[in-house]
């Protein structure tokens, strides 16, 4: 563990464990965030709850910090020179806000998860992506799993093997690019009609179901479809994975927490 985190402790204080030795660690000035998130710092359309960045999606606190100068495109397109803002980020994150593990706000954050992981000490998972290898392991061998993205131009072996993510033969890709108000977080208009957005979003994944009838789960690529999960799940009637099953599943594993109850 690198000297900067000297005193860093996992678990939670309660009244058997408030006692004992504390050390404060260099650097940092706040404390009490489980999960750190990067996001994209040039945005413009909004973040209803659900959103991997609307705070009120949580049921704990979450740290969240900008990438300097990021944009959607340089981000879909994977452009290298971004690299350093990120882990610069990410490093924040950990070394000055004490958070116990990395996640993003956007899929294509994925093409960086070898090199954000490589670089700090606590779990990382960039992208929702992550989740597909599990995924493919969870249900029966020869289902599909379909994805939802917000480019499916930008969904490329490059993205998915930087995911883990090898065998791909049984996926299947529907792009909401082409719809007209959910796409406002990619054109970045500043406003969409939420109620028509949710249909677009529940369209691909009807068209997903009607159209092969072996789909075994859906995964949601992008960080604003989660609002619309649940209304997924309902019209495609299979298990619908996406970043807040990632960020939800991470908490719990760096944020145990004591049982209470009578035996």
């Amino acid at each position: 563990m690198p000297k900067y985190m000297k005193g860093r402790r996992y678990g939670y204080l309660t009244p058997t464990t408030d006692g004992g030795w504390f050390e404060g660690i260099q650097h940092q000035q706040v404390a009490g965030y489980p999960i750190g998130i990067v996001y994209i710092e040039n945005i413009n359309y909004p973040l209803i709850p659900g959103n991997v960045v609307n705070a009120c999606t949580y049921d704990f606190p979450v740290r969240m910090k900008a990438v300097k100068n990021l944009t959607n495109d340089r981000l879909f397109n994977n452009d290298p020179t971004i690299l350093d803002d990120i882990l610069d980020a990410a490093r924040s994150l950990v070394e000055e806000d004490g958070v116990r593990a990395i996640c993003s706000a956007c899929g294509f954050f994925g093409n960086y998860q070898q090199q954000v992981r490589e670089a700090l000490d606590v779990p990382v998972a960039m992208s929702s992506l992550v989740q597909f290898p599990w995924i493919q392991g969870l249900i029966r061998p020869g289902q599909k799993i379909g994805i939802l993205t917000a480019n499916k131009n930008s969904l490329n072996d490059t993205l998915l093997k930087s995911c883990g993510a090898y065998k791909t033969d049984n996926l299947i890709v529907k792009d909401g690019l082409a719809t007209e108000e959910f796409a406002a977080v990619v054109d970045m208009r500043g406003h969409f009609d939420n109620t028509i957005a949710r249909e677009e979003v529940v369209a691909m994944a009807k068209e997903l179901v009607e159209e092969d009838d072996d789909i075994g789960a859906i995964l949601l690529e992008c960080s604003d479809m989660p609002p619309y999960a649940y209304a997924v799940q309902e019209a495609a009637q299979v298990p619908v994975f996406d970043f807040i099953t990632l960020i939800n599943w991470l908490h719990s594993a760096v944020a145990q927490h004591p049982y209470f109850g009578w035996v």
